[in-house]
């Protein structure tokens, strides 16, 4: 493979509205905004890159001390001066380019936040659209066609299953109402994503939990489905670090006994603080590790304290720290699944390629995939016709699942191709960057 030269950057956005307040992490966002990330070589090649920017999600410290736009901005800033250190540099894979310019970003985003403390997720966060576009041009540089042959080598036996089913994961807010929680099963849904950690202290974060839970239950707990060894519909419940205490987290296991849903129970992902190194080795269910698994570091640790899953997110910690995660899990034999982070069609796609060649999730048939951003965006339809492939048939749930046939294999879902609309920001005033 070549050594390829950045000759020039450019980076531009666009604030996409949600149809109601997200809620996670105790908090709620009203907007996501879509940053875009232009590369150009040497040769004159052009590549623009997608991310969606979660600033509660990737540290919740920002979201709280700044505005929900500040917040955004800041963010926004970090991914303009990444794009500013990458300028005039050389790489021979973006895995090699992202280590070059890691450890100085972070620490300008604790400059630029006041934050010491800053979670290493906002900084992979802020450099999605840069590494994106790094692959896409790394692709088409050294003449490579698909996803598979863009894989570099030591990867690849982690990435090496083909899916013709995926699992839809929808997503089950604080907010969701029972109506609408039945309305997703109807539709076909048989692996739900439900957001724990509500609000207030942990008595009564954990009293909501368990009336959130119990009405779930209660409402779809009897649904069968051809795609799970049970033939039950599986519950993966997110707590996105709110369960300050194991007894709490064990609290609310009793009461899934209680109630019946136990045994339905795939993932409960992420229940502790970060920063709370409890060993989780005895609880008696699957926990999973998210936003604590930054790195590659993070993901042996995590292991080794008991986590028997892993979600991993090239669209919100970048393909190439994933890359790694996914390779140390497949040594332990720990299961991954891809996680959302309500992004774009594009980025769904870029997900979806890695959730395609994960082995199968424990209790399921099928791969899994996390993708709420039809149930969040206010102009989905719009977003949607920014992909390359608006209308294949891989970008659509049926009944719950995502068919892959060899149509995206062969086009990679369509994430090494332009999109028209995002290459057209950079076209509007002839940029060539700076």
């Amino acid at each position: 493979m070549k050594k390829i030269r950045i000759s020039s950057v450019d980076c531009n956005f666009e604030r996409e509205p949600l149809i109601r307040p997200l809620g996670f992490k105790g908090g709620f966002v009203t907007e996501l905004w879509q940053v875009a990330s232009l590369l150009q070589s040497a040769t004159g090649t052009r590549k623009v890159g997608l991310s969606t920017q979660s600033i509660l999600w990737s540290d919740p410290a920002v979201y709280t001390a700044h505005s929900e736009s500040g917040g955004n901005a800041l963010m926004y800033t970090l991914t303009e001066y990444a794009l500013q250190l990458v300028k005039g540099r050389q790489y021979s894979n973006p895995v090699d380019l992202q280590n070059q310019i890691l450890e100085e970003v972070y620490a300008y985003g604790k400059k630029i936040t006041g934050n010491p403390d800053l979670r290493e997720t906002f900084v992979l966060n802020a450099l999605v659209s840069l590494d994106n576009a790094a692959w896409m041009l790394y692709a088409a540089e050294n003449g490579i066609g698909t996803f598979d042959e863009m894989i570099p080598e030591q990867y690849r036996s982690a990435l090496s299953y083909r899916h013709n089913k995926i699992a839809g994961i929808p997503l089950i807010s604080y907010n969701s109402t029972v109506k609408e929680i039945k309305e997703v099963a109807d539709s076909g849904y048989y692996f739900l994503k439900i957001k724990l950690g509500q609000p207030g202290t942990q008595e009564e974060m954990l009293a909501r939990d368990m009336e959130h839970v119990s009405a779930i239950h209660k409402a779809i707990g009897h649904y069968s489905t051809p795609y799970t060894t049970s033939g039950k519909l599986l519950y993966y419940f997110d707590a996105n670090g709110r369960y300050e205490k194991k007894e709490t987290l064990l609290r609310l296991i009793d009461h899934l006994k209680k109630i019946g849903a136990f045994g339905q129970v795939a993932i409960i992902e992420e229940p502790f603080p970060e920063k709370e190194l409890i060993d989780v080795s005895d609880i008696p269910l699957r926990l999973a590790a998210d936003e604590s698994a930054h790195t590659e570091r993070d993901v042996q640790e995590r292991i080794r304290m008991g986590y028997k899953a892993i979600a991993l997110k090239p669209i919100a910690k970048t393909l190439s720290m994933t890359l790694g995660m996914a390779k140390i899990a497949k040594a332990h034999h720990v299961p991954c699944l891809c996680a959302d982070l309500t992004v774009n069609p594009v980025l769904v796609d870029w997900n979806k390629n890695v959730a395609a060649r994960l082995e199968p999730f424990p209790g399921l048939n099928t791969g899994l995939l996390e993708s709420n951003g039809p149930q969040n965006y206010k102009n989905w339809s719009i977003v949607q016709s920014y992909h390359p492939y608006p209308d294949a048939g891989w970008g659509k749930v049926e009944r719950g699942v995502f068919n892959l046939d060899t149509n995206f294999y062969e086009k990679s879902g369509g994430v090494l191709s332009d999109s028209k609309h995002y290459m057209e920001l950079f076209n509007k005033n002839n940029s060539i960057g700076y």
